[in-house]
């Protein structure tokens, strides 16, 4: 069995819960027009526990805040039909990216990685403001 073999039979074994049901990829822009201007919740899925929220202020840029933590802004990229995100304290450089999809009607996002197969949630998207200092990059 071939490396890449291995690698996309572990991909769709991750992705196994939600293939039973009504699945569909969606691309970063229809993620970004749902979202933009506006702020969202993050929930992992299926446990439902809140990972945090983040307000997404343009289509370039948004700030994250995890409970009890201060804010983080994010710049914003959609290579190869990922949404990626470069937060201005990750110290290695490298933006965190996400497939984006629908699943029974909800808006979801999938880390995308082979090694960590997290899934979360957006629920409650509203007008709210995160009420975070201005942005410290550019």
């Amino acid at each position: 069995m071939t490396i890449g073999r291995t690698l996309g039979i572990a991909a769709l074994v991750a992705l196994a819960p939600l293939t039973a049901n009504a699945q569909t990829r969606i691309s970063p822009d229809v993620f970004l027009d749902a979202v933009q201007g506006k702020t969202a919740m993050f929930y992992d899925f299926p446990s439902g526990i809140l990972v945090g929220t983040e307000q997404f202020l343009s289509r370039e840029l948004s700030v994250w805040r995890m409970e009890g933590r201060g804010c983080v802004y994010g710049q914003i990229t959609t290579p190869n039909g990922q949404l990626c995100f470069l937060y201005d304290d990750d110290p290695d450089g490298v933006p965190v990216c996400w497939w984006t999809f629908e699943y029974e009607g909800r808006l979801m996002v999938r880390l995308a990685s082979f090694n960590n197969t997290e899934i979360q949630e957006v629920r409650n998207i509203s007008e709210d403001d995160l009420n975070c200092p201005s942005a410290q990059i550019g």
